[in-house]
Parts: C-alpha cells; structure tokens; sequence
C-alpha cells in the first residue's frame, strides 16, 4: 500500500471550492458571463497571428502559453483543450489548488504555479502567447509589469491584454453599476483611479517593447444580457492585441 499525506475532507473541501469557482450562476457569474467574448477574441488573434485553423481538432498544438492571473482557470481550461501547452501564473495562492482540481477533475494537464510574471521572466520562461486578461489594472507599477510580460515571450509572440478605460462612464458601469447596484462585484474589487485609456496602455506597451496590432471594446447588452466585441465601444472594458518583435 502506498502511504499518502492527502487529507480526504481538505481534497473534498478544494473540491466544494472548485464547484463554486465554476458555477455560472454562483458568485463568479459575471466573470462566466464575460468569458465567450474574451475567449472569441483570445482565439482569433492566436489563430491570426500564427496561422491556425480554428476548425481542427487541437489548433494550438506546439504553443507554450502563459495564463498571467489565472484564477480558477476559466481561460487555462480553453486554451488547454486547444492544444496549449499552459502555465497558470496567480500571486494568489489559494486560488491554485480550485484551479488544479478542476483541472483533473476535466482531464486536462496545466502547469498552475504560485508566482509572478516577473518572477517566471527572471527565471527565463519563454512563451508564444501571454494572456494578461484584467490584470494590468491591479499592480502598482502597469509599466514594468508590461515589461516583464514582453520578457516572457519569444520572438514573435503574442500578448493579449484586458482592461478597464478610465472615464465617468466607466466609474458609472464599472463601480456605481456593477459593484453597488448589481452587486456583481465586492465593493472595493476596482479601484477607478487605476483604469487604463486605450491611448495609455498603447503607450506602455510600446515603452515596454511590444508592437500593438489590435484593440477592441467589449461591450455589455443589458437587452440581451450577453457581452460582445465592438471595434468602436471602447469606453469601458477593452481588450489589446501586441506582439514582441524582436
């Protein structure tokens, strides 16, 4: 018999977690709701910009890619089932044992780790694709955390960025609206003072060495209740497209 220190009742108590993280009706629903119109986006610009075909079975099969702030991996279990080689990177460490059980739970194999991306860029980890989805607007320094994102890819690679556009529409949507109102989010999770202009996150990404290629707005229907893409509507949620060069 092979002796084990797994704790049945701590498994099944990460497990209740796990259940909840992807519950599209528990408290990560808004984050759920969200995810087709990130993962469209997310698709086709690695599709575009390595000449996949989205059609076939695993399309980016041979991509390293790199989950920057993964959660309980909404966007690591995508991009795996496409054939991804990912690494899920959370500062927050409790967030890593829901994303790993769910992650067996759906017979995917993802490389989740406790650290930061300046911390894998310094111990030179090299991706084909970066995702760096609601990040940005969390850290206290937006450009050397771009930097150290340029840092992580390889020649050629492709980083996608989302964030949040500082104006009083946003602090309306973003803060009044989703946070009071709905109550979708904790008060507190946003801080409008830290939102991003689209013209101001091209200027970072520039400084940090990237070539901006796209940049879409994500826009929210309270018709219809569903997100889509927009390339007019930037003004609250938008999503960026840059690639390393050299």
């Amino acid at each position: 018999m092979t002796t084990t220190t797994i704790d049945p009742a701590e498994v099944a108590k990460f497990e209740a977690m796990a259940a909840e993280w992807w519950d599209p009706q528990g408290k990560f629903k808004p984050l759920h709701m969200l995810n087709p119109c990130r993962l469209d986006y997310v698709t086709r610009q690695i599709a575009a910009e390595f000449d996949r075909d989205l059609t076939a079975p695993q399309p980016f099969a041979g991509l390293r890619l790199l989950d920057i702030g993964c959660g309980g991996g909404l966007l690591s279990e995508p991009m795996a089932r496409l054939g991804a080689q990912v690494v899920g990177a959370d500062a927050a460490e409790g967030n890593l044992p829901v994303a790993r059980v769910h992650a067996e739970q759906s017979g995917l194999t993802i490389d989740y780790r406790h650290t930061t991306a300046e911390a894998l860029a310094a111990a030179g980890e090299r991706f084909d694709v970066v995702l760096n989805m609601e990040v940005v607007e969390h850290v206290a320094d937006p450009l050397a955390y771009l930097t150290a994102c340029h840092d992580l890819l390889k020649p050629g690679g492709l980083m996608i960025c989302s964030t949040l556009n500082r104006n009083p529409k946003s602090y309306a949507v973003a803060i009044f609206g989703a946070e009071v109102v709905m109550r979708w989010l904790p008060r507190g999770t946003h801080d409008w003072r830290k939102f991003i202009t689209p013209d101001e996150l091209d200027a970072m990404i520039r400084d940090a060495g990237l070539d901006p290629v796209d940049r879409t707005g994500m826009v929210f229907n309270p018709v219809l209740w569903r997100w889509s893409l927009s390339a007019r509507d930037l003004s609250v949620n938008y999503v960026t497209a840059s690639v390393r060069r050299g």
